[in-house]
């Protein structure tokens, strides 16, 4: 597996696989194609389906067209056999004769892949590549999670992660006092201000998730209004793991230490379910983007609450497990509805399968890894309709 910091990108909104995926494949072509005079660049499958809802145009036609002109084609009925997100670039001279193409795939949290690469081409870090393997090493060794994080990556991991927490924070902190309407149509209105200061005037438990809700949402809207954030493990689902991460850092009063250890905690999970599964919710629906990052919220959590190893996988488990079956359908393709709300909503379970997890020892029936391999078999199994393809679901009521 590669570093966590395939998990933890920093870049702007509103989708990972449709916005900054594109972005790096035009910025890799536009390397090779340095002297073209003219780029065309085709949509296929998911990519061109609910494209102009992710502004894929626009983060594409931002890195080519001021070297030359550039048209888009859009083919949402042609999906290429490998990945449903699929792109073409095609690079001609001044009289049209065609200087190189390549084709790429955005498979999910930001990563892209060229036709004919079985892999992501990076650096392997990480040589066990299931909780179960990192469980027994865990206990063999005495170390926890983030222990073995370290070790694979060695110490300037930490200062990444202290950079993706800045950035974390800041994009909760701009959220909860940002308001207005955000970009794409839908008219929605950003909420994290008034749940901000609703929750305000509660007390206890009710403040508590009150104050979880209006730091998911602030992420979120920051996001759809292409703001910058971290994948966690994408854009779709960027509120969740900041969400959990502030509200105990704040609350709590956690230390950044411990909330580092945390982000190392969660980003090894989310390696195992990108490496063994997907994190695309054009792949697998929307289970992997925010069932996926409800996992690492949940193990995060049990982190910093001094959770053992068996605790914090179960937390994890039960974070994916029962987002199962989710789909990925947005209104008119927009990270909106409803997956702003999701990210609220999945923040709270998060919290909820730490405690959930805490009361127990540990063991359970089904482990971590099992549900990986369900979730991507679920995914495949999921029509295509739910699938980031706005032809089915919440993406046909308007």
């Amino acid at each position: 597996m590669e570093s966590i910091k395939q998990i933890y990108k920093i870049g702007l909104g509103p989708s990972s696989s449709h916005t900054m995926g594109p972005r790096q494949a035009a910025l890799r072509f536009l390397d090779r194609q340095p002297s073209a005079a003219h780029f065309q660049v085709t949509l296929y499958g998911s990519l061109a389906a609910t494209g102009k809802g992710h502004l894929t145009d626009k983060a594409i036609l931002d890195v080519l067209t001021p070297k030359a002109p550039t048209e888009i084609i859009w083919k949402p009925e042609i999906v290429l056999p490998r990945h449903t997100n699929g792109m073409k670039f095609e690079a001609f001279d001044a009289e049209g004769r065609l200087l190189g193409d390549m084709t790429a795939y955005s498979i999910g949290g930001g990563d892209i892949v060229e036709e004919g690469e079985e892999r992501i081409s990076g650096q392997c870090i990480y040589h066990m590549t299931t909780i179960k393997e990192i469980l027994r090493w865990c206990t063999e060794t005495g170390n926890s999670f983030w222990e073995y994080v370290d070790m694979c990556e060695g110490v300037e991991i930490w200062d990444y992660l202290r950079k993706v927490w800045g950035v974390m924070k800041a994009a909760v902190e701009r959220g909860i006092e940002a308001e207005g309407v955000l970009p794409g149509g839908l008219g929605v209105r950003r909420k994290a201000f008034s749940y901000h200061m609703h929750a305000k005037g509660y007390n206890g438990s009710l403040q508590s998730r009150g104050l979880v809700y209006a730091y998911a949402l602030a992420v979120s809207e920051e996001n759809a209004g292409g703001g910058e954030i971290v994948t966690a493990p994408t854009c779709g689902s960027c509120g969740i793991l900041p969400a959990v991460l502030y509200h105990l850092h704040k609350s709590k009063g956690f230390s950044e230490e411990r909330v580092l250890r945390a982000l190392a905690t969660a980003g090894l999970f989310g390696n195992v379910v990108k490496f063994n599964a997907s994190v695309s919710g054009a792949e697998v629906g929307c289970q992997g983007e925010v069932g996926v990052a409800c996992a690492l919220a949940a193990a995060a959590a049990s982190q910093m609450f001094g959770g053992t190893i068996n605790q914090i996988e179960y937390s994890a488990e039960m974070g994916l497990e029962h987002h199962l079956g989710l789909t990925c359908d947005p209104v008119c393709g927009l990270v909106q509805i409803p997956c702003i709300e999701r990210n609220a909503y999945a923040a709270a379970r998060a919290l909820d399968a730490n405690l959930y997890a805490a009361f127990s020892d540990g063991r359970h029936a089904v482990d971590f890894d099992r549900v990986v391999q369900v979730m991507k078999q679920t995914g495949h199994d999921i029509p295509s309709l739910y699938k980031e393809t706005s032809q089915g679901g919440l993406a046909v009521i308007r």
